[in-house]
C-alpha cells in the first residue's frame, strides 16, 4: 500500500512538474519593422524599448508573463546608429552594456545587431 501511495505521490509531483515547465506563460514574437511591432501594440505593452530605430528590422522579442522576464534583438540601419546610441548610458563594470529606461542593451556596432533585455526586479 505504501509503494502504491508513493507511485502516486511521484506520479503527481511530476504532472505538477511537466506542467510548469513546457506550458508556461512565455510568447515570442517576431516582426519585419517597427511599424509591424507598434501596430501589435508590442512598445506600448513594454516588450520592445520606445527609443526602437526607425529603420529597426528583425525585431524579435520573447517574454514570460510569469517571471517578467523580456529578451530580444533587432538589426537596424546605419543611419539611425548616431541617434539610437545617443540615447544609451553606459553602465559602469557590465562588459560595455548600455541601458535607457527598463532595458538593458548590447550593441554590435560592425552587424547593426542589438540585444535587448528587462532590467531585473529587485524586490
Amino acid at each position: 500500500m505504501k509503494k502504491i501511495l508513493l507511485a502516486m505521490l511521484l506520479f503527481f509531483v511530476a504532472v505538477y512538474f511537466i506542467l510548469t515547465h513546457y506550458f508556461g506563460d512565455v510568447q515570442i514574437n517576431k516582426y519585419d519593422s517597427k511599424a509591424a511591432a507598434q501596430e501589435e501594440q508590442a512598445i506600448e505593452r513594454g516588450w520592445i524599448p520606445s527609443i526602437l530605430p526607425e529603420s529597426a528590422y528583425e525585431i524579435a522579442e520573447t517574454h514570460d508573463l510569469d517571471t517578467n522576464e523580456l529578451f530580444g534583438s533587432f538589426y537596424y540601419r546605419e543611419k539611425d546608429e548616431k541617434a539610437f546610441m545617443e540615447n544609451l548610458t553606459l553602465m559602469p563594470d557590465m562588459n560595455n552594456t548600455l541601458e535607457w529606461g527598463n532595458f538593458l542593451f548590447h550593441v554590435d556596432i560592425e552587424k547593426n545587431h542589438v540585444k535587448f533585455r528587462n532590467k531585473a526586479d529587485i524586490r
